[in-house]
């Protein structure tokens, strides 16, 4: 027992080791790091005479072929009864549809290990939003999370949530913000909503956040959070100690993490002004030493790129809000820039 404790204690130092690494060494990626993918395609059959809105988060159901989308109702879902909650099978045919009537401000989405749906509403009007919503797989509300309407930072309140990320185990980590008065802090709630802790602040030291956009966990439980605005990742243990910020991946909109420990950034924002020498587009690296080996450059007939996820073939999948629609992209043998 003793050598086992001593292995696996000498494992996180080494993870812990190669992480800060990273973040001392890490270089601006080069604008021409391979893109082993062909060019995206739209993806998603919507019903007759609906449009998409503004796709802004997307993942894999629990078998990783099938394909959440979190949208925004055509356009606006603060007065529309559409649903903004679509499930599509791997060919794009809709399956089903759940969450008419229920949000303002659509941002973020996560699935568990039984196939549970949780959705985060970022902004509140008219008795609605600054909630986290969890729904069973056919789309009935299982629990909620949050004060609908009613915005706050004590405990049982959010402030304009932005995503949510559910670990093995049931645990909730909320990344809790989006700008302006709004919190900028990460909840770790227990799997019943009970609220375990809480850290962060506004700002932009280290543990700190400026639009904390997107939540993601890797493999041994650490969290890492796209703290937007302050253009960085930062990664931290499950229980909040910050262990390191990386900026090689740009200005973060979304996170995603496969079960391969690869980190898929959607950088939505970077521009000459706000982040030089990047290109926006989605960045793919390893979370264990945060090196970036790929990037699917963003282009001038597509925009504002914040989803991002994986299925289980690799498949990677966009979810654009400016242009208001879906795409994936496929592996391609011929790994030469197309665009």
């Amino acid at each position: 027992m003793k050598i086992r404790a001593l292995a696996a204690g000498v494992a996180a130092t080494m993870m812990l080791v190669a992480v800060q690494l990273a973040a001392q060494t890490a270089a601006l990626p080069a604008i021409d790091l391979p893109d082993p993918y062909a060019a995206g395609v739209k993806f998603g059959q919507m019903p007759e005479g609906r449009q998409w809105g503004g796709v802004i988060a997307v993942t894999p159901d629990r078998d990783g072929k099938s394909i959440w989308a979190f949208e925004r109702c055509g356009g606006n879902c603060l007065n529309s009864e559409l649903p903004a909650v679509l499930e599509f099978d791997p060919g794009g045919k809709l399956l089903k549809s759940f969450g008419a009537g229920m949000f303002v401000f659509p941002h973020g989405i996560a699935v568990d290990k039984e196939g549970n749906v949780y959705v985060a509403d970022a902004d509140g009007k008219k008795g609605k939003g600054h909630i986290v919503v969890k729904f069973s797989p056919d789309g009935k509300v299982l629990m909620t999370l949050g004060k609908p309407g009613m915005p706050g930072d004590a405990p049982g309140y959010f402030y304009r949530p932005s995503a949510v990320a559910v670990a093995p185990d049931g645990t909730i980590f909320v990344a809790d913000g989006h700008g302006g008065d709004s919190n900028a802090r990460i909840l770790k709630l227990a799997p019943d909503g009970t609220v375990i802790k809480s850290w962060g602040k506004k700002g932009s030291a280290p543990g700190e956040f400026n639009e904390p956009h997107g939540i993601a966990l890797d493999s041994a439980g650490r969290v890492f959070v796209a703290d937007r605005v302050n253009i960085r990742i930062q990664i931290f243990d499950p229980d909040g100690k910050f262990l390191a910020e990386w900026k090689q991946f740009g200005r973060p909109s979304g996170v995603y993490m496969d079960k391969h420990d690869m980190l898929y950034v959607a950088d939505s924002q970077s521009a000459e002004k706000t982040n030089p020498g990047f290109q926006q587009g989605i960045r793919i690296g390893s979370a264990k030493d945060g090196k970036v080996v790929a990037f699917i450059p963003e282009t001038k007939e597509l925009g504002a790129l914040e989803g991002v996820a994986v299925d289980a073939q690799g498949h990677v999948y966009a979810g654009y809000t400016g242009t208001m629609n879906l795409r994936r992209f496929v592996k391609s043998k011929d790994t030469v820039g197309r665009r």
